[in-house]
């Protein structure tokens, strides 16, 4: 198999391991179906039973749809550019083995093995709530999954002799005025021009420190000459730049920023 398949899926499935956001919806959900008893379990199974239960389902169910919609990002990620769309449908193909599992989890609790239509039935039913934890999971994670599946510079592009600009076609080339997050790609922008570069943003970070600048934003950096003024608005602090955009200040770094631009 690909080496850097495996690589990227692997990065990928990190963002969920380490992600404490993510476990605590998952033990959230378990919780909630365990105290409800839903589908009937509350009738055929004791709190403890159903604890285990509804355990098993969801991390079951969880693990292979995160599995399905990671290949699926990886796979398709040069045919399909809208990262949703990729997950979305690894999500949704992973219904009919989310269905199997499942007729063998209520074996592994009941000792009734499920016919094939009931396998389908569960497969057609898991399906909307795979689509739905798609969703959700995107909304929150898509920048972390989209920062881990950008390739890592190798040492000599992470140098501090390298600056990102050299990565732009030479008419966008110009002095560097900030850095966002845009999908799985840093977008660069310069005095010539702007450009999406596939880098991660820490490594697109390392390829700015020639340039005296400040990361305002988990997604943005800006070039200190490239501040025009520093705002509240809405109760948020926000820069405004000299070519007229807005860029957000996230709290932690608020004193940073203040500090900086005053």
């Amino acid at each position: 198999m690909d080496h850097t398949f495996m690589q990227s899926t692997l990065r990928e499935l990190q963002v969920f391991v380490r992600s404490p956001r993510f476990w605590a919806t998952f033990a959230a959900v378990v919780l909630i179906f365990t105290v409800t008893g839903a589908y009937g379990t509350a009738d055929r199974m004791h709190a403890g039973e159903r604890l285990s239960y509804w355990l098993i389902v969801h991390a079951v169910a969880w693990g292979i749809a995160i599995l399905c919609s990671v290949i699926a990002d990886v796979l398709l990620r040069g045919r399909i550019e809208n990262m949703l769309m990729r997950m979305m449908i690894g999500s949704i193909a992973s219904a009919l083995p989310i269905g199997i599992a499942l007729g063998g989890i209520d074996f592994a609790f009941t000792g009734v093995w499920s016919e094939m239509d009931n396998t389908l039935h569960r497969a057609l039913f898991a399906m909307p709530l795979c689509a739905l934890f798609c969703l959700l999971t995107y909304m929150a994670m898509h920048q972390r999954i989209a920062e881990a599946a950008a390739p890592t510079a190798t040492p000599s592009e992470s140098a501090p002799a390298t600056s990102i600009v050299d990565r732009l076609k030479p008419a966008n080339r110009g002095p560097l005025l900030r850095l966002s997050v845009q999908d799985h790609y840093t977008e660069v922008v310069t005095g010539g021009g702007r450009e999406l570069v596939l880098l991660r943003f820490a490594d697109a970070l390392r390829e700015a420190c020639g340039t005296p600048g400040l990361q305002v934003h988990r997604s943005h950096w800006i070039a200190d000459a490239h501040v025009e003024s520093v705002r509240r608005e809405n109760g948020k602090l926000v820069i405004l730049t000299r070519d007229g955009s807005r860029i957000p200040v996230s709290r932690s770094y608020t004193d940073d920023v203040r500090r900086r631009f005053g």
